[in-house]
């Protein structure tokens, strides 16, 4: 039986969400962990990760940058206006933040610029099976499973851990530093905003999930949900996995011995 539920203490509380959420976060966190503070972004964060590396990566995540707003649109077909108040939550999100979402993708290309890497690079790439995982699990998500699981899969789960990941790279000055004066601005755009807003997203979608699902949900549910949001998670760390498999130029062959390309746009056929 369905038990309503309403927030009543802060956004960014866990208390302030039934029992079964704070399970699928603490049953998801070390899956976030591996996201969070991969090995790329540390060495992102103190400017040695190599160029070859870091336009892999930007190669890598522009296509799941690109289709956000995508993923979001499909979840909005779910919804019928005045069905329910969860879902009358998720579509004034959701259409807030498609508009938000397509000014990203114009920053990550300005990001993109900044390293290298045009237009043409980024629409143009021939991605690894490893770097393709997360935006095919996205879509599978939005267009298979409810809007509750398909959006802690997305807005919950790819959205918090990109907020904290930003942050980690924003916290010191020594990769904004390593661009030109001149370039820094627009480089820095798509992180900074990331690192000072996004915190508050994944819990406004918690809250949203919670008030579709109710106060009380079945643990085989709570088990569904643990398992796609680390799903995502897992994807994610594959992707960043891969994009340091990447040689930097200075380097001859590969790992299996393949002479390697040094320009930009041949990054991915690595």
């Amino acid at each position: 039986m369905f038990q309503e539920f309403k927030r009543t203490g802060p956004l960014m509380d866990i208390r302030s969400y039934p029992s079964w959420a704070a399970d699928v976060l603490s049953g998801t966190q070390a899956a976030k962990e591996k996201v969070v503070k991969h090995p790329l972004f540390l060495k992102m964060r103190d400017g040695n990760l190599p160029p070859q590396q870091t336009r892999q990566f930007l190669l890598a995540g522009w296509p799941v940058i690109e289709q956000f707003p995508q993923y979001m649109a499909v979840n909005l077909c779910k919804i019928q206006y005045g069905r329910s108040i969860g879902e009358n939550m998720a579509r004034k999100y959701l259409m807030s933040n498609i508009r938000v979402e397509q000014n990203h993708a114009d920053q990550w290309v300005e990001w993109a610029a900044a390293c290298g890497l045009s237009k043409q690079e980024l629409w143009g790439a021939s991605l690894p099976a490893e770097s393709q995982a997360l935006n095919h699990w996205c879509w599978h998500s939005c267009k298979r499973d409810s809007l509750a699981t398909s959006m802690a899969a997305t807005n919950l789960a790819i959205e918090g851990a990109t907020g904290e990941w930003s942050q980690l790279i924003c916290s010191t000055d020594t990769y904004e530093n390593s661009f030109e004066p001149g370039k820094r601005k627009k480089a820095m755009r798509w992180l900074k905003l990331h690192s000072h807003y996004d915190d508050s997203h994944p819990w406004e979608a918690l809250e949203i999930i919670c008030t579709l699902i109710g106060e009380i949900v079945a643990p085989k549910y709570v088990k569904l949900l643990s398992h796609c949001v680390s799903n995502s998670y897992d994807y994610m760390t594959l992707s960043l996995d891969r994009c340091l498999l990447v040689p930097d130029s200075s380097d001859d062959c590969d790992a299996s011995g393949r002479d390697v390309p040094a320009c930009a746009s041949d990054v991915v056929l690595c």
